[in-house]
């Protein structure tokens, strides 16, 4: 019974984000804040949050050792993101890094929406690939927008606790549609739902981006 992997979802995420926890109170910076901010950082975006809910609902719809491995992996890969994104946008320049995240951050939310509509049988190995690219793009966005805090680790374990908090729901929400007799059916409907505001927050960033090109023209060179 699927409802039997929830115990050892919940056992790995508490080991995962536990060391978080445990450095929230170190002295030397606002720790404390760093942990609260990282942890709302996914739940205040929407793309985020839609994204990490939907790899929970995706990992309950495939069953099996999906429930816990596919969530697991995009924590995992998402911590190595953040930590890269702390200090690494000049790599690419700044506008050209945030533009691949924020392309990759998007497509996440169309793609999984899509997933979840499909509802297939989903190989647990090719789950895991797919949400492992995307988490990359996620914890990048969330490295970069590290606040001014002394101590990076609490806001790393912040936005990694929260994340994993949004898996169990969309594992909860899968493992309940799966009950219910018309469960699946609303569970494909919210996918095609999260596939539509996807595409909604690509058009709003193309039109943000042509005004910003706009004002950027109109501005006389310096002399």
């Amino acid at each position: 019974m699927r409802l039997s992997c929830l115990p050892v979802l919940f056992s790995f995420f508490i080991a995962l984000f536990f060391p978080a926890l445990a450095h929230a109170h170190i002295e030397g910076g606002d720790t404390s804040g760093g942990f609260f901010t990282g942890f709302m950082h996914p739940v205040l975006g929407p793309d985020h949050f839609l994204a990490m809910v939907a790899v929970g609902i995706i990992s309950a719809q495939i069953g099996g050792r999906a429930i816990w491995s596919v969530p697991a992996t995009f924590v995992i890969v998402m911590a190595i993101g953040g930590l890269i994104g702390l200090n690494s946008a000049e790599w690419l320049g700044f506008e050209i890094a945030m533009f691949l995240v924020e392309q990759g951050i998007i497509a996440s939310v169309i793609l999984l929406g899509l997933a979840i509509a499909l509802d297939r049988n989903i190989p647990v190995f090719t789950a895991m690939a797919g949400v492992a690219f995307f988490a990359f793009f996620h914890g990048y966005a969330h490295g970069n927008e590290f606040p001014d805090f002394d101590v990076q680790w609490p806001y790393v374990g912040g936005f990694m606790a929260s994340t994993a908090s949004l898996h169990i729901a969309g594992v909860l929400i899968g493992l309940l549609a799966d009950k219910l007799t018309h469960g699946r059916a609303i569970l494909r409907h919210a996918g095609s739902a999260m596939m539509g505001m996807g595409l909604l927050m690509q058009l709003d960033y193309i039109q943000n981006s042509y005004l910003w090109m706009s004002l950027w023209s109109d501005i006389p060179p310096a002399e």
